[in-house]
């Protein structure tokens, strides 16, 4: 039996690798907020902003699928050491881009190398029984928050924007910094929970993979109700500073300390909430109210007359985020076969992914030629047929019991 299938050795993997999570996604907040700040120091357009973020999607979607795939062929110990490691390179090269359009092409590359969240949650469903998974992921969420919580702030105290693109070196390599710490913690602490038998399972094409999702009655409901959600708030994402900046006066400091104190949110929203919820009420009906909450919170931040008021519009959105993505993940893993965890979880990262290309870019166009508001506007409205499928999501939970 290997270590990780015994209780104690299931909870030393979950505890290193939540600290491998927050560590990494220190890294990540330190530059997700400055990424706008930092285009409009090459010059670049509200539009071309929005690429910058798209291109991290772009590559991230041709990587979930097939590093999720290859983890569950070849382990998730060395695809996680790969993908970290390239990730601090990345973060290396964005700080030293000469231009826009090599910022954008190291950014596709950081995608690429950044698409293991599937193979993150698999790891957790290797080590965890179905009946935990939703408050096993919500830990995996609170350890992704706590790490904005200290990313975004360090960003905004190490960024000098009116250094131009050379004040945002600091904050970058910092990331970087911290991808590799992330990457050290893996080879160190970190146990495989794939073993030979799993290398045998025949790998199938992603078209007959994705066709046999679909067909899911609650997983095929999932993931189309997750893409439309994330490509509303992908654009509150790529944009959110431009909004800020332009109805407040903030720059990154600001930025940076709001993303701190919503990361706290979230970490205490995911580590202490979601997982009792989910077990009394089960994840789909969680799910319905988390996305019931990141709508009115979206509502709120569109009608907003002051920043603590935009403000309260934010933390709502946060909490129902709690509430709604470890929900997500939970009954996608719940509902797949246990030897295609990375597979299934791989094809709904993608599926994010490409809800992350479209709605920046959307998001980007809007701010610029519609109104500032219009990318709230939007994530506010495709809430409604994300409600409609986490209902009937409910409904088929319900009936299979």
């Amino acid at each position: 039996m290997p270590p990780s299938a015994t209780p104690d050795g299931a909870r030393r993997a979950i505890v290193a690798l939540l600290a491998v999570v927050f560590v990494n996604m220190a890294g990540f907040g330190v530059v997700i907020p400055l990424l706008p700040f930092y285009g409009r120091a090459f010059h670049a357009s509200t539009f071309q902003i929005g690429v910058m973020f798209s291109a991290f999607a772009v590559g991230q979607l041709f990587a979930e699928s097939f590093w999720g795939r290859l983890s569950d062929r070849i382990g998730r110990r060395p695809v996680l050491l790969a993908t970290i490691s390239g990730a601090a390179a990345a973060y290396v090269g964005l700080a030293f881009a000469p231009n826009m359009a090599i910022a954008c092409l190291v950014r596709l590359i950081g995608g690429f190398m950044s698409g293991n969240i599937s193979t993150i949650q698999g790891y957790i469903a290797d080590v965890t029984p179905p009946l935990h998974r939703p408050s096993r992921l919500g830990h995996l969420g609170a350890a992704f928050s706590m790490g904005f919580v200290t990313g975004p702030g360090l960003g905004g105290l190490l960024a000098k924007p009116s250094a131009g693109v050379a004040g945002f070196q600091a904050p970058l390599l910092a990331a970087a910094a911290l991808a590799g710490l992330a990457a050290l913690c893996v080879a160190l602490f970190v146990r495989e929970t794939r073993h030979e038998e799993h290398a045998k399972i025949q790998q199938r094409p992603r078209l007959e993979v994705a066709r046999e999702a679909f067909a899911h009655p609650v997983i095929g409901r999932t993931l189309i109700a997750a893409f439309i959600i994330i490509s509303g708030f992908a654009g509150i994402e790529a944009t959110y500073g431009l909004w800020t900046q332009a109805r407040f006066g903030w720059g990154p400091r600001q930025i940076g300390f709001a993303f701190m104190a919503i990361g706290v949110t979230g970490a205490l929203g995911q580590g202490l909430i979601t997982g009792p919820l989910a077990r009394q009420f089960g994840p789909a009906r969680v799910l319905t109210w988390g996305l019931a909450m990141v709508g009115t919170g979206m509502l709120v931040q569109l009608l907003s007359p002051n920043w603590p008021i935009a403000m309260a519009g934010f933390f709502t959105v946060s909490f129902g985020q709690c509430l709604t993505f470890p929900n997500i993940s939970a009954l996608i893993s719940q509902s797949a076969p246990a030897e295609r965890q990375g597979e299934v979880l791989g094809l709904n990262m993608s599926m994010n992914c490409l809800a992350r290309i479209g709605g920046p870019l959307w998001a980007s166009a809007a701010f610029a030629h519609i109104s500032i508001g219009a990318p709230f506007a939007t994530a506010a409205a495709l809430i409604a047929p994300g409600l409609l499928l986490a209902q009937q999501v409910t409904a088929r939970v319900r009936m299979a019991r």
